[in-house]
């Protein structure tokens, strides 16, 4: 039984058009903890991410929105920071950070962004994460300095602080990236089906999450473990079952349901999610 002491997340993962927004109202209302938008700022089919979250997040009382995750190669570290810190303020901490490293190198160039290799895609949001954090944080009037090879601060001011802690979530799949994930991440977001063997990579990328963090000094439990669905088959109790295995069994806490339909976020709210979280407490209980 795995159990990184996270309380469980249900939620959405959103193609962002012109539906979007009518489905995190949706996934607002039927009460779902999270509502999630790819960023892919190349596709002209898609609305820009950041401009539909903050648009989202005006028609929205309570869920919680990040991306699934941010293009960091088309999305400054110091701007972004600003970025997440004042939404986050004008929904009252409902913000989180999704981010990855750019998975496609054509469209970053496409779009006027640095082609990096995969290794330096890992590289530069070594970098950049370190500069997200310091801009947020405000304990100090020491101005932020940051000369790296992909990204340069020089003086910036630090601020505006976010309203609660943001979490900085990595889509993660290769081992320099996951080992990055359990050095510097607040939580693990990949998709089940890019995992290269299915539920059963979880053991092992885990477990290189793990080792990561212990040799920086922290807990495995600091980083959350969440995890994509872009299809679940089967009636609500079958996905009851399997979400229930998939915490207990491999400690994952954050369940995120791709869908377009309004009734699958009700489905998932009403009645898969609470059955989940009484399932899981009871076989941790006993």
């Amino acid at each position: 039984m795995t159990d990184y002491g996270h309380d469980l997340l249900f939620g959405t993962f959103v193609t962002p058009d012109a539906r979007a927004v009518d489905l995190a109202v949706a996934a607002d209302r039927a009460g779902l903890d999270l509502v999630t938008f790819q960023d892919h700022p190349y596709q002209p089919a898609f609305l820009d991410t950041w401009t539909l979250m903050t648009y989202a997040a005006a028609r929205t009382e309570r869920i919680r929105l990040t991306g699934n995750v941010l293009n960091l190669p088309l999305r400054p570290p110091a701007v972004l920071a600003r970025a997440v810190a004042s939404l986050d303020v004008l929904t009252g901490g409902r913000v989180e950070l999704g981010l990855g490293a750019g998975a496609f190198p054509d469209g970053v160039a496409a779009m006027g962004g640095r082609r990096l290799t995969p290794a330096q895609g890992v590289d530069a949001l070594a970098e950049a994460i370190p500069i997200i954090r310091d801009l947020w944080d405000t304990g100090t009037r020491e101005r932020v300095d940051h000369r790296g090879t992909y990204y340069t601060v020089a003086g910036a001011k630090r601020g505006p602080r976010p309203a609660h802690d943001v979490g900085i979530w990595i889509g993660a799949y290769k081992p320099r990236m996951l080992a990055l994930t359990g050095r510097l991440g607040d939580g693990w977001l990949p998709s089940l089906n890019y995992l290269p063997d299915g539920v059963g990579s979880l053991p092992g990328m885990n477990a290189r999450i793990d080792e990561a963090a212990t040799a920086a000094g922290r807990s495995p439990s600091a980083v959350r473990r969440l995890l994509n669905f872009l299809a679940v088959e089967g009636p609500p109790a079958q996905q009851v079952e399997y979400f229930a295995g998939l915490a207990l069994n491999h400690g994952i806490s954050g369940f995120i349901v791709a869908s377009d339909d309004p009734r699958t976020a009700e489905v998932l709210a009403a009645e898969v999610a609470p059955a989940v979280r009484e399932l899981v407490k009871r076989e941790r209980g006993s």
